[in-house]
């Protein structure tokens, strides 16, 4: 009996042995990583189901959540409008909904690495992912020196044209029969834009023009290196406070008086511009190359053009589009944050970056042949400027830069102190952000 006894118990205890070896085994934490990101549209190229970024981090998620291996992992997606962002990722700051993955476009993201909580992805980054993204790109996601930013895709700004009223309005000569995206000289510009306005009747405009909003700024601000403004030290500060910079602000004042705007344009935004140059009330306005399709729906044939330049070559503005990841205190999340964008560019998940324009080379080569309606701009990328410098506060920045624009065309103040004044105010609204600023630790 004492034998069965000891038998039984040994039985007892080695199977509690392997049980409990085998619960340690399966263990694993239970992590819920908070996405956010804003309303960002996409073409199809890639998968008919994705029209939008959501879209993708919704399969993509799901997909590393079915192969991850060191953690159940839930992600919590949430999608933001435009304008809420502060709300939503410096607002979330210290709560169960922080934000731990934000994809967004860089001139928002930007600000937030200086709050503390953005972590470089140096350590994450292998020689292969950095041999595939242009420099540029790179470039444009570092600050002193550290990677704060992963370039996922690009979309690009150039100004696009109704070719059917170029047509009518005489100016056949500068309608380009390709799918390409054009330059035209000063001179140039201003011949097309004399007669757009000979021809067309008054409640009608040669080109587009928004101050009401922040939204106005980057565009305004690409319109100033049309005279040879570089419009940024080297430093990332203001510099319209020159020759140059009070010439083009000279300009766009003309141009303004010359009704080549539509009226009362300092109190308008982007989306009344985008609802006339639908209705053919404007002969140019600017198009950024993820809205392609939305632009199938026209009346009339598009034409796309550069931004004016002082050379004649022309100025595009890229936006890049990337991930961001922050440190909410939680060393588990940090790894999983990383690991589930090293998925992304480790696998086919990074083709996805083709709905738009990819940062990737071997993407871009891949899918050379579906990405015909962005391939010239692809083609144009030698044009593209910097409209940011990844300085704090940008969007104080902007709003301040149009406060400034709407005073140029009301007209109630001169041009040589707007440029004085953007400089000193736009710079001292940088110079309180560096103050307050600060890099993760």
């Amino acid at each position: 009996m004492k034998k069965l006894f000891c038998f039984i118990l040994s039985v007892i205890m080695l199977t509690g042995i392997a049980t409990g070896c085998s619960d340690d085994a399966d263990k694993k934490p239970t992590v819920t990583i908070n996405i956010k990101l804003p309303i960002i549209a996409v073409n199809d190229v890639i998968d008919s189901e994705v029209r939008n970024s959501y879209s993708f981090i919704e399969k993509v998620s799901a997909d590393f959540c079915d192969k991850y291996e060191d953690a159940n992992v839930t992600f919590n997606i949430k999608q933001y409008e435009t304008g809420s962002e502060d709300k939503e990722i410096a607002g979330s700051f210290d709560t169960d909904e922080a934000t731990d993955i934000l994809f967004a476009n860089y001139f928002d993201m930007s600000t937030y690495i200086y709050s503390g909580r953005v972590v470089p992805l140096d350590d994450m980054i292998t020689s292969d992912m950095k041999d595939d993204i242009k420099p540029l790109f790179w470039d444009l996601s570092e600050v002193d020196g550290k990677t704060y930013m992963m370039p996922f895709f690009a979309n690009q700004d150039t100004f696009c044209y109704n070719k059917d009223m170029f047509r009518k309005a005489g100016l056949g000569e500068f309608v380009s029969s390709e799918d390409v995206v054009q330059s035209w000289t000063l001179d140039e510009w201003e011949i097309i834009l004399k007669k757009l306005r000979d021809y067309l009747p008054d409640t009608s405009y040669p080109m587009m023009m928004y101050a009401g909003s922040e939204d106005g700024a980057i565009h305004i601000m690409t319109l100033l290196r049309s005279h040879g403004c570089e419009v940024f030290d080297e430093e990332g500060y203001l510099n319209v406070n020159n020759p140059k910079g009070i010439e083009a602000l000279s300009w766009i004042r003309q141009c303004d008086e010359k009704d080549y705007f539509p009226h009362n344009s300092e109190t308008l935004v982007m989306l009344d511009n985008y609802s006339m140059f639908m209705n053919g009330q404007l002969g140019l306005y600017v198009l950024n190359s993820a809205y392609i399709p939305d632009m199938k729906d026209a009346d009339f044939e598009l034409g796309y053009v550069n931004f004016p330049s002082e050379d004649g070559k022309g100025y595009s503005n890229s936006y890049i589009t990337g991930f961001e990841i922050f440190d909410n205190g939680d060393q588990d999340k940090l790894k999983i944050c990383k690991d589930f964008i090293r998925f992304i560019y480790e696998s086919d998940w990074l083709d996805y970056s083709a709905e738009s324009i990819p940062i990737s080379k071997k993407v871009s080569a891949k899918y050379s042949d579906e990405l015909t309606d962005v391939q010239k701009y692809i083609n144009n990328s030698d044009t593209s400027v910097t409209f940011t410098k990844n300085k704090p506060d940008w969007k104080g920045v902007r709003s301040t830069f149009c406060r400034f624009m709407q005073h140029l065309l009301y007209g109630d103040m001169s041009v040589e102190e707007i440029a004085e004044r953007i400089d000193s105010e736009c710079n001292e609204r940088i110079e309180k952000g560096i103050g307050n600023a600060t890099l993760h630790k």
